[in-house]
């Protein structure tokens, strides 16, 4: 690895205290493009960048790669180790529509939890939690009992370390508390397996796909279009999803507009008139 993507590493790793995943997704995109091309990401022309990274035929897959490039040399630009920024132009690839469910789906399911146990309490107040804040898996999972004060939450573990803050609707606070209540283990965090040790992110999926039949991902679309469909401001959505872009949140605005169109379907007089 050479100098200047080991300077990359240690800076996403304790500047921008991004997670361990992330940091291993990165060194592993670029360390493996150094080692095929058997010199110094750095001195590499985007031309032989991109030649190199014709073998991925999945342009969601060959747009990660890029993007890890990108930041590399966004990085060596601005720390002076590159003299021109350069960045390379991504695939551009059709944009899925955000899968999410009702909130009157997630209700019917949330009565076949069996809250007679701990573990069935967790579960219970974990999805709620996760439809009421719209969080991400990894943010919920790092989620410790003083992050959660009244009806507040303080997300303090988001990509790149963001601190937010959002309110949380007060039958999620319940529901936390009457699994805690019941918690037997000794551990910081809230999120617990039934042997008292850090619930994993394979856990959560599972316990989703039990009861929901979808990812936690899908808890915080549908976060984001219950909040839409209601009403709220892009803007709001944006601060409370804490995308850093409104160009990410706008994967939203089919539903906005939708939702307008119906609106004016169903009040306004000359809706249903033919002329």
């Amino acid at each position: 690895m050479s100098n200047e993507l080991e300077a990359f590493v240690e800076y996403i790793s304790v500047t921008r205290a991004l997670s361990k995943r992330s940091v291993e997704a990165y060194r592993g995109d670029l360390n493996t493009l150094e080692d095929t091309l058997g010199k110094p990401l750095i001195s590499i022309d985007s031309k032989t960048l991109f030649s190199a990274l014709s073998i991925y035929k999945n342009k969601r897959t060959l747009n990660r790669k890029l993007s890890s490039v990108n930041a590399f040399f966004d990085f060596c630009y601005k720390s002076q180790f590159k003299d021109e920024k350069t960045k390379l132009k991504l695939s551009k690839i059709p944009k899925l529509l955000p899968k999410f469910i009702s909130y009157k789906e997630i209700q019917s399911s949330l009565d076949l939890i069996d809250r007679s146990s701990w573990i069935g309490l967790r579960d219970y107040a974990l999805i709620i939690y996760l439809y009421a804040t719209g969080a991400r898996i990894s943010e919920c999972l790092s989620l410790k009992s003083d992050d959660i004060d009244g009806e507040w939450l303080r997300i303090r573990h988001a990509k790149g370390e963001k601190e937010r803050i959002v309110p949380i609707a007060k039958v999620a606070v319940e529901a936390v508390k009457s699994y805690l209540n019941e918690f037997k283990y000794e551990n910081e965090f809230i999120w617990c397996n039934y042997r008292g040790e850090n619930l994993s992110r394979i856990s959560a999926y599972k316990i989703t796909q039990k009861y929901l039949g979808v990812s936690p991902h899908v808890l915080r679309h549908s976060y984001a279009t219950a909040l839409i469909t209601g009403g709220a401001d892009l803007r709001v959505v944006q601060e409370l999803l804490g995308h850093s872009s409104l160009l990410t949140t706008q994967i939203y605005t089919h539903i906005q507009k939708q939702n307008l169109k119906e609106t004016v379907d169903v009040c306004h007089p000359m809706a249903k008139e033919n002329i």
